[in-house]
């Protein structure tokens, strides 16, 4: 194996236990409090309150933690120092967010502000140099698309692993909070055991000069100063929000909707797959269609997938028709918003003549964070206003509480969904040939070696 083909497959591998984490954390965190810890709605309240504000905050410190990197110079570079130290620290705290010590109440409260703050800034620490990373890799659009939809099928691969899994992994275990414990601690040394792979078979080439360092009052009109990456992150925010909402009620919409809690797993087996073959499926399409004609085709999917969702029968197979139509676009999507991101790196060199690799890239976990903390709030708000979380069995759900499940789990999230494509197809500007100037011109002008 050649030493860039190495470095792709140890980069994608990377990720692969961290998004089975990160999908723990940001899906079935609420789900450990409502169906195993069983809080009640006053405690409840207090920690949507919490996981709202926290990722808030932490969201911010993306971008400081971008700062820092760039700022970063040690003998094994600026990254991989941040991810080595962030996956270890995030992952003692991610046991303790899914591990029971008898608290409740105030105390309860108390703890689950400290720990779920103190994960989101370990996780910060590694997930933005992990990121970082990739537009390192190669100045190449048509490479990083390549390394880029690889990194994604092994993500997808570590989120429906989690998906498929926890239900009947933590049921087999015993089903209480122990076993949500155990479940996690497999998780965590796996997730370190796939990062040890990236940190070790990674080799960075050194294609930019380097760089003067960003002081911390500078970050603000870094990013603002970027006016395409303002755009992408709009556009990012808007999509990722409807996304992530839609998928934090899987498992209450199969229980409470469908009332066959014991569908979920088998049904996001399948659209594991699907997501996996949009992965598969970007570099062919790549090679007939622009960008810009692909985000259009995935964004119609989206909406075609949505409508169909929300007027389905309780029957598993336009239900899984329309989540075929939706993860299949959103791989497409994914990967075409990451790839305009990987774009305004070059684009604000070009601009102002700096280079900000981890202060751009720190966008995707804000805006992740961000979007996940809105969708977080939305679930956990749904589900006490319309008497899931106090419901003891399905039929105590009145038919009202159902119908507004299915709005706020299908209909918002549509709805920002085309915003988010009238947003990009208006004001985002940098296609392939504009690209290509770009780094042309930065070579010309000293500050790239696209060697």
């Amino acid at each position: 194996m050649t030493s860039a083909r190495r470095t792709t497959w140890a980069f994608a591998v990377g990720t692969l236990g961290r998004d089975f984490v990160y999908t723990m954390v940001t899906m079935f965190l609420i789900v450990f409090l409502t169906e195993v810890l069983d809080l009640d709605d006053v405690t409840m309240w207090a920690v949507n309150g919490i996981l709202l504000a926290a990722r808030l905050f932490d969201a911010f410190t993306d971008i400081i933690m971008g700062g820092i990197v760039d700022n970063t110079r040690t003998r094994w570079g600026p990254y991989k120092p941040w991810i080595a130290a962030g996956i270890v620290a995030s992952s003692v705290f991610a046991v303790l967010l899914f591990t029971d010590l008898g608290l409740r109440g105030p105390a309860f409260v108390a703890f689950f502000a400290v720990v779920y703050l103190g994960w989101g800034l370990a996780w910060t620490t590694n997930d933005i140099p992990y990121w970082s990373l990739l537009p390192a890799l190669t100045l190449d659009p048509g490479e990083r698309e390549r390394i880029g939809s690889l990194t994604k099928v092994f993500a997808t691969i570590g989120l429906f692993a989690a998906v498929t899994s926890v239900i009947p992994a933590t049921a087999a275990l015993g089903g209480g909070p122990g076993a949500w414990t155990t479940f996690m601690v497999v998780a965590v040394l796996a997730t370190i055991a796939f990062q040890a792979v990236t940190l070790v078979g990674v080799r960075q080439p050194a294609h930019v000069l380097p760089q003067q360092r960003t002081t911390l009052r500078e970050l603000a009109s870094i990013v603002l100063g970027n006016d395409q990456l303002v755009v992408t992150s709009v556009t990012m925010i808007l999509f990722t929000t409807g996304y992530v909402t839609t998928t934090t009620f899987g498992v209450y919409f199969f229980t409470y909707a469908y009332r066959d809690p014991g569908m979920y797993t088998p049904f996001a087996a399948v659209l594991g797959v699907a997501q996996l073959l949009g992965f598969a499926l970007f570099p062919l399409l790549r090679r007939r269609l622009t960008r810009r004609q692909l985000f259009t085709t995935a964004m119609a999917m989206c909406v075609a997938g949505y409508v169909l969702f929300f007027f389905a029968p309780m029957n598993i197979v336009p239900i899984g028709i329309a989540g075929l139509l939706l993860f299949v676009a959103n791989a497409f999507i994914v990967l075409l918003v990451m790839m305009a991101l990987t774009d305004c790196i070059e684009y604000g060199q070009w601009r102002t003549g700096r280079r900000n690799t981890a202060v751009t890239f720190a966008l995707q976990p804000f805006i992740n964070k961000v979007a996940g903390a809105r969708a977080t709030a939305v679930v956990g708000a749904t589900v006490i206003l319309t008497g899931i979380n106090a419901a003891a069995t399905p039929d105590d759900v009145s038919a009202g509480g159902l119908l507004g499940m299915r709005i706020m789990m299908m209909v918002i999230p549509m709805l920002l969904v085309v915003a988010a494509y009238l947003v990009q197809r208006r004001w985002f500007r940098i296609d392939e040939a504009f690209h290509a100037r770009i780094v042309a011109d930065l070579a010309e002008r000293g500050e790239l070696d696209p060697a």
